[in-house]
């Protein structure tokens, strides 16, 4: 398996989403991708199949935030003081998605743990919740209200929140790294109208970052480099030193967009 490694830097939500996409479309059956990237202007994303209604676009949109729908599942993210990973891995007849749920999440943690000592004590979750039950809630709404299995918490606060999707030859699995606490703005932008206090204590209560952890700033640079040298370590690979076209036919990449946009 060629490994390639990616760090494209800010880009705006609907560039990020189309461009997991593409690599996800185009990827081959002897490579896989782990990208690294942020955002800007900060973006609120919702899952697939969440109601776009859920968040109030127009208020998003006065404020500078943009707005997106991601091709995997979950529940909303304000994506601002964070870094995103993404993985695209070809589809095997042996492939548990589960299981390679897990391993990718262990290759983050292995990442962290390389960036700072302090974060030895981050664990991955061993319980799944109900979900459906929790969807059901007004707090629901929020990707970082709850942890699945296998995801990465630290002192028992979500840290790391991952969502996955089958494409027809690929897997694609990304999420977020809180870095600060910008993320809990969340709350501003979502259509409740009911216990939004009550709703902003238990957001505290379930979730960290990096920089409450570590109670400094982050060295965004050095943490990319942890967690790309994390995934060499715990999948046995070295990144290909290989220049690759992002984009590949600029024709299908603008069809692949709009046709997109429209599922908003």
């Amino acid at each position: 398996m060629k490994w390639h490694f990616l760090y494209t830097g800010f880009k705006d939500g609907y560039s990020n989403m189309n461009l997991d996409i593409y690599l996800a479309e185009n990827c081959r059956p002897d490579e896989a991708f782990f990208r690294l990237y942020r955002w800007k202007p900060y973006c609120i994303s919702i899952g697939a199949s969440q109601d776009s209604g859920t968040v109030n676009t127009l208020k998003a949109e006065e404020e500078g935030i943009g707005f997106v729908k991601r091709p995997t599942g979950g529940r909303a993210i304000l994506h601002s003081e964070e870094l995103t990973y993404s993985v695209v891995y070809p589809l095997e007849i042996n492939l548990s998605l589960r299981k390679f749920y897990l391993q990718v999440n262990s290759a983050l943690l292995s990442g962290l743990r390389l960036y700072d000592e302090k974060l030895v004590e981050a664990r991955l979750e061993n319980v799944e919740p109900d979900l459906n039950s929790f969807y059901r809630k007004d707090i629901g709404r929020i990707c970082f209200a709850v942890s699945a299995k296998s995801e990465i918490k630290y002192r028992n606060k979500k840290l790391v929140g991952s969502a996955q999707r089958k494409f027809k030859q690929a897997v694609l699995q990304h999420g977020s790294v809180l870095c600060g606490s910008f993320h809990k703005n969340i709350i501003r932008y979502l259509n409740i109208e009911h216990n939004t206090e009550g709703i902003e204590e238990e957001i505290n209560y379930k979730t960290t970052d990096l920089r409450e952890i570590l109670n400094k700033e982050i060295d965004y640079s050095g943490l990319i480099e942890s967690l790309k040298a994390g995934f060499e370590s715990y999948f046995h690979c070295g990144f290909s030193e290989e220049e690759i076209n992002l984009y590949g036919n600029s024709d299908k990449q603008k069809e692949n967009q709009n046709e997109y946009r429209t599922k908003i």
